[in-house]
């Protein structure tokens, strides 16, 4: 797991935009990003050691999401060729064999795509295909829909890469309007470095940052409510 360091000043010069200090269920989506086998497995393209080091905290958080009756939504990072889903062709150099394994390995059938088989990821959750780094800037606009028709004040972000889909998914639910909390020990970048300077910005600007045990025992104060938004 990542030696998690982040900085007082930060978490204090951070208190005045966002600090939350309750959940109110119904309102509230746990969203895990991109715990893929492509990203978690240890044969995977992008797998990673501290990728698995969050499985346990992640299914944690979400068993206790789910009981509580909040939303569980997971995001498989997805390749298409389909003119409104695809990325510009200048962002992939496909004569580059890791690049050309990567491409394959994120497109939608392949085993690497699917969520990694240790997750707990229940038949009642949602699972969405994103084709961008950030979920809201996803051409197909699912996670924007959901989110909107189930009156989603609050998104908990866990998953990977902390640096990468994690952090531009919390800038945009932040424009976006919505409290957001990134669960610091149960995300996951390639390095302990990167991890902490996503932190550090998100916890600044655009998020509130906790830890795991802080989210359970926020979801054991059932009578705590977030103030409604306007």
């Amino acid at each position: 797991m990542h030696r998690i360091e982040l900085p007082d000043w930060a978490v204090e010069r951070g208190r005045g935009y966002n600090s939350f200090d309750a959940i109110d269920p119904e309102r509230t989506a746990l969203v895990v990003i991109d715990m893929q086998t492509a990203f978690v497995a240890e044969e995977g393209v992008f797998g990673k050691e501290s990728a698995r080091a969050i499985v346990e905290p992640i299914n944690t958080l979400v068993r206790a999401m789910r009981d509580a009756g909040a939303c569980v939504i997971w995001t498989r990072q997805t390749v298409s060729d389909a003119p409104h889903l695809a990325v510009p062709a200048w962002q992939y150099d496909l004569a580059d064999p890791f690049v050309a394994r990567a491409v394959a390995s994120l497109r939608s059938g392949t085993a690497a795509h699917e969520i990694y088989p240790p997750m707990a990821c229940g038949r009642d959750d949602l699972v969405l295909d994103k084709f961008r780094y950030g979920a809201f800037s996803c051409p197909a606009g699912a996670l924007a829909r959901v989110l909107h028709m189930r009156g989603i004040e609050l998104i908990v972000l866990v998953g990977t890469l902390t640096n990468v889909c994690v952090e531009s998914t919390a800038r945009e639910a932040n424009m976006r309007g919505h409290k957001v909390i990134v669960v610091a020990d149960a995300c996951a970048a390639a390095t302990d470095a990167e991890h902490n300077a996503a932190l550090l910005n998100l916890r600044l600007n655009f998020a509130d940052v906790q830890w795991t045990r802080d989210i359970l025992a926020l979801l054991q104060e059932p009578d705590r409510h977030l103030p409604l938004l306007g």
